[in-house]
């Protein structure tokens, strides 16, 4: 048997894997590049390297403590519309096992931005609603509505206080969020995380961080002077 279409097959599947290679480190330097001069504009530090320790600074997040090989890079820190604010892309992996007993290991990246409200804050996590979310409801696992029914039809919103829901989540606040771009806000602690669902562009950034502070400007101030009472 002549193995030279063995051989041509084999060099040609290795030159896509390079050429793939190649294009994807191209457009993580050029992705790069962008966030550095984002940051810059914004008066924001940039570090590119690898922290394997960040979710030991920001554990009451569950969703920085996912899989294992976990690491935050491109990390932007500074202050932003007065917040003291963190920028970041992220990295963790799972395993799977087929049933040939291989293992294989996926790798998951997504972006987000951490803000301190340098206020106390209670649990709150605000997501779009999905498909299965709307199957939950025939099973008893609703989640919080309110007066607005578009507001409700659109986003997820669980809190073991509902009061605190109400006190974020006012007429204001919805009309807000209805007509901001959409992300996953949670609420833990003195800071809130956002999150979008894979790797931000600076734009991206820049709209994850207008989002949370605009929002956590419009918490009234009766509600400010009640969670600093009863820190």
């Amino acid at each position: 048997m002549d193995a030279s279409p063995v051989i041509i097959l084999f060099i040609l599947g290795l030159a896509l894997v390079i050429g793939f290679g190649i294009f994807g480190y191209l457009k993580a330097e050029e992705r790069k590049k962008e966030l550095a001069e984002w940051t810059a504009g914004r008066g924001l530090s940039f570090d590119p390297s690898s922290d394997y320790d960040f979710e030991s600074v920001y554990s009451e997040f569950d969703c920085l403590c996912h899989g294992s090989s976990r690491y935050a890079y491109n990390i932007m820190r500074g202050t932003y519309s007065g917040y003291s604010i963190c920028a970041f892309d992220y990295h963790y992996a799972t395993h799977s096992t087929n049933s040939k007993g291989k293992r294989t290991t996926h790798h998951h990246y997504f972006s987000g931005v951490i803000v301190d409200a340098g206020i106390p804050l209670k649990p709150l996590r605000i997501r779009s609603e999905g498909f299965f979310d709307k199957i939950g409801e025939f099973i008893g696992l609703d989640d919080i509505d309110f007066e607005s029914a578009e507001f409700s039809r659109t986003f997820h919103v669980k809190a073991p206080d509902r009061r605190w829901a109400y006190d974020v989540l006012h007429q204001k606040a919805m009309e807000f969020l209805l007509e901001s771009p959409r992300f996953t806000i949670e609420f833990q602690d003195r800071r809130v995380l956002t999150t979008a669902g894979g790797t931000s562009s600076a734009g991206e950034f820049e709209s994850a961080l207008d989002v949370t502070t605009r929002l956590l400007g419009m918490i009234p101030s009766s509600v400010r002077s009640e969670l600093n009472e009863n820190r």
